[in-house]
């Protein structure tokens, strides 16, 4: 069956006929939820059924569920965590496991509703003046500690049967601005990026899913990363990350000129796989246009990505929770 390049979200807590003869026709590679997706576990789980339903077969559905503030399920359907840096500073030398078993936790949640792609870890570097859309995000300021948390938060995903999604390629910690709003520039030399904000992402560089940054590094080029030749040929090979690449939200104003034109130049750039995130289905028919069908690259990373997927480790959700409240006595 041939696939799109492209990652949908929907308007609402359930699909419109338009909406699913659109994916019907179009064959979305997946689909991504967010808050006005989501209602309870009974409704989420009869919308990941019918998304999957509307494409014939079993499509990835994403979401963003770090813990903390980005955290599109709730309480009291959902549990709550602690922002990542928070969590990070208040385990201490926990730190690792405590993160481990939060995303073993949230996988567990996650495949309960039919949801099977979580996108962390966040990897991104945390700086003096990293925006406040990012900073609380992160896992710490230096190269060893943000692997640590990552691979961490990656595994315990995995072995609750989640596919992680490593963010935000090639490194987001140095935006000052917010880039949902504005484009962000950083001015580093290359030397500098190479041994600080890119590192991670190759030492991350097996992990089967990656999102790009909406962000100018002038010292490579003057385009934004997501739709750079040059960006992405240093993530390929540089970086050695040869695995699938999605975009972030092409909707975001970070990225100028029209939905049509950000998407094609993305997938020119070497991304694999577009993502819109809003439920626009003006924009979604001009993503699609756009963006094509995935290549045989991006067919043979999609495959590898899937496979990386395994069947949730056997461990209850009530002896993950009593490690973890041992581990942090009164807090999430």
């Amino acid at each position: 069956m041939t696939v799109g390049a492209y990652i949908f979200g929907c308007i609402g807590s359930k699909l419109s006929k338009k909406e699913f003869d659109f994916f019907k026709e179009s064959q979305p590679w997946g689909f991504i939820l967010f808050s006005r997706n989501i209602e309870s576990k009974a409704q989420v789980k009869l919308l990941t059924t019918e998304l999957r339903e509307s494409v014939g077969r079993n499509a990835p559905i994403l979401i963003d569920q770090e813990g903390g503030r980005v955290q599109r399920m709730r309480s009291p359907e959902w549990m709550e965590y602690l922002p990542a840096l928070t969590q990070v500073k208040k385990s201490g030398s926990h730190a690792g496991r405590v993160m481990y078993l939060r995303s073993r936790l949230i996988a567990l949640e996650l495949n309960e509703i039919g949801i099977d792609v979580n996108c962390a870890p966040v990897a991104d570097l945390l700086k003096p003046n990293t925006h406040t859309i990012l900073a609380d995000r992160c896992y710490g300021e230096t190269v060893e500690d943000v692997v640590k948390i990552s691979r961490a938060v990656a595994t315990g995903l995995l072995d609750g049967g989640v596919l992680p999604v490593v963010k935000h390629i090639p490194g987001y910690g140095r935006a000052v601005v917010d880039g949902h709003e504005q484009l962000p520039i950083v001015r580093e030399p290359l030397e500098v990026l190479t041994r600080t904000d890119f590192l991670p992402f190759k030492l991350l560089a097996d992990l089967p899913i990656s999102m790009t940054a909406h962000i100018t590094y002038t010292s490579i080029d003057d385009t934004p990363a997501t739709i750079s030749k040059k960006m992405l040929s240093l993530i390929r090979n540089d970086l050695g990350y040869k695995n699938l690449i999605i975009t972030d939200d092409i909707s975001m104003s970070a990225l100028e000129g029209s939905i049509f034109e950000r998407s094609k130049s993305s997938i020119d750039a070497g991304c694999d796989i577009v993502l819109h995130c809003n439920g626009d289905l003006k924009e979604m028919i001009d993503v699609a246009n756009a963006s094509g069908q995935l290549t045989s690259q991006g067919e043979e990373r999609s495959q590898f990505a899937l496979e990386q997927k395994r069947p949730p480790k056997e461990e209850s959700i009530d002896e993950l929770q009593y490690e973890l409240s041992k581990l942090m006595p009164g807090e999430n």
